[in-house]
């Protein structure tokens, strides 16, 4: 990949979670102060996620069809952009859940195809993943850690104006890849492993992929409302939020390194354990700015190294043109399923004991996708690093 096309397939990445930094963290916040509660807050964030359970496959289905894949990334991110325009004339329940499951079908179906695209474009580089990825990363940082202190002096109701310019500098930053041509079809032998689903360790590793989503749905609903609700205004939120993605940046530049000295499936061990202390941490000491601090410092392995660590082990279980099916499939599993399941367990947890219960139970899901990952067999026939 040359320079210029690293730059290209990063600054898609950078307004593409740009977008995502600035409607995660602070959505629940905007629906709380239009007088909803904290099950309408979830449900928001878990239609989000549910969306990435239909979006994805029936997008794969026109990509892969088409000669001219990449045109379909500029049309779904128009009307991403088109769909969320919405939010600025919406405040009951039912227009804003409308809108929410459709502005995430059109979203949340790019990411997946778009991942894809990267990995075809990088082939027998994957591990130089991490280093694009990043730029992600910062638009997140950038947005995630001003638009709390902006929302303090403008008022919760900028909050859809204020995401409208990243969507629409998303749509521009996807018009460069509108003729990026789909992968040269290969062989992909099947006789050995059977169907790529039934592969030795895919089942396990989707499973493990969804609970440490799930684990991390808390985080996504109510981190900031739980950090207001201990004491923290919008600007040190703020900062919370940039520390995690701070950490994050920093962590996708040496995964390369990390990767290839220690291999993805140990790292990701690593991973998971560290997310099931961090949520932990949150769950038990909200009011401390400094644990809160260094609990969002270790977002650079509960994250960084768990999207390079699955990223590393797709290109190995879906090589080829598999790689749109199997981002989809992971999309489907972990940021949908999981995502839904997170965000049902954190509304129900946070009802009956709000910020300590919830992420208390994200903890425990992320120790049960640790514990099921570290009693792995060494998959046979299988050589993932």
């Amino acid at each position: 990949m040359t320079p210029r096309q690293r730059f290209l397939y990063a600054q898609y990445y950078f307004w593409y979670y740009a977008a995502v930094g600035a409607y995660t963290p602070y959505v629940g916040r905007w629906v709380v102060s239009l007088g909803h509660g904290g099950f309408m807050a979830s449900a928001m964030i878990g239609l989000w996620y549910a969306s990435r359970i239909a979006g994805p496959p029936g997008w794969n289905a026109l990509t892969s069809r088409s000669t001219r894949p990449g045109m379909w990334l500029v049309y779904g991110s128009a009307l991403g952009l088109l769909t969320f325009a919405f939010f600025t004339i919406t405040r009951h329940t039912l227009p804003l859940l409308a809108v929410m499951a459709a502005f995430g079908l059109f979203y949340n179906a790019l990411l997946p195809q778009f991942e894809a695209m990267t990995l075809t474009a990088l082939g027998a580089d994957s591990h130089a993943y991490g280093r694009i990825r990043l730029w992600g990363s910062l638009g997140f940082l950038i947005v995630a850690g001003s638009y709390g202190w902006l929302l303090d002096r403008l008022g919760d109701a900028a909050f859809p104006w204020l995401c409208l310019p990243l969507l629409v500098a998303a749509v521009l930053a996807a018009w460069p890849h509108r003729d990026d041509r789909p992968p040269v079809p290969s062989v992909v032998s099947t006789t050995a492993d059977g169907h790529l689903w039934k592969r030795p360790g895919v089942r396990r590793f989707l499973l493990v992929a969804l609970l440490a989503q799930a684990g991390f749905g808390t985080f996504y609903v109510f981190y900031t409302l739980h950090m207001q609700a201990h004491g923290h205004d919008g600007l040190h939120v703020g900062i919370l939020w940039a520390i995690g993605v701070l950490a994050e940046i920093v962590m996708f530049w040496f995964a390369p390194g990390l990767l290839a000295r220690y291999g993805a499936p140990r790292l990701l061990g690593l991973s998971l354990a560290s997310g099931a202390l961090r949520w932990a941490v949150v769950a038990l000491w909200p009011a401390s700015f400094a644990l809160m601090a260094a609990a969002q410092l270790s977002h650079a392995l509960g994250f960084a190294i768990f999207q390079s660590c699955l990223m590393r082990m797709m290109a190995a279980y879906f090589p080829g043109p598999r790689a749109g099916v199997g981002q989809s499939l992971l999309y489907g599993f972990s940021s949908g399923f999981g995502g839904v399941l997170g965000a049902i367990a954190a509304a129900v947890l946070w009802h009956y004991g709000r910020g300590q219960w919830a992420f208390l139970g994200g903890s425990a899901l992320t120790a049960l996708a640790w514990a099921i990952h570290a009693l792995r067999r060494t998959d046979r026939g299988q050589a993932v690093r």
